[in-house]
């Protein structure tokens, strides 16, 4: 006999207790995990909305200046009919064609700000698991997988289906 197909009698099957204690371990560690993953895709959001509410502010403050361009460029067309307002009008064009070019560049920046959708992905693919280990009951392979990460789900056999040939190699 090989030292494989022999049992030593000195080690003993982990309880049912132990098994439990040792998923329910695993089981907040992966979701310690995903809380961790959802706080990093949420920092990082944040830091993308804040720059598109800087870009924003930028464009309303430059509105803001080309709306009192506005308003002194007509106090100078009452006043002086024609050579002071014309200057006072190509700036308050120049003002409101950079606001316009940086509602346009927040608009972008903003369309770029995505939820925790790894975060999401990995709470679904958990909960399948969770829900075929509860429904199939659990598997050799199921212990090694919740504590090595993610891997490939083995395969079960289909009742009354034929098993493969081993090759000849």
């Amino acid at each position: 006999m090989t030292s494989a197909q022999t049992k030593d009698p000195n080690k003993v099957d982990p309880s049912v207790a132990e098994l439990i204690r040792t998923a329910s371990q695993d089981f907040s560690r992966l979701l310690q995990a995903h809380i961790e993953l959802a706080k990093a895709e949420m920092k990082e959001s944040a830091t993308r909305a804040a720059a598109a509410a800087a870009v924003f502010v930028v464009a309303a403050v430059l509105a803001f200046l080309g709306f009192i361009f506005l308003l002194v460029t007509l106090a100078y067309v009452l006043a002086i009919w024609l050579p002071v307002w014309a200057g006072f009008g190509i700036v308050m064009l120049l003002l409101f064609l950079v606001a316009v070019i940086l509602v346009l560049a927040g608009r972008a920046q903003s369309k770029k700000i995505k939820g925790p959708e790894r975060t999401i992905e990995q709470i679904d693919e958990t909960k399948q698991a969770l829900q075929t280990l509860t429904i199939n009951g659990p598997r050799p392979s199921t212990a090694a997988s919740l504590t090595s990460g993610p891997s490939v789900p083995t395969p079960r056999p289909t009742p009354g289906a034929q098993p493969a040939a081993p090759s000849g190699k």
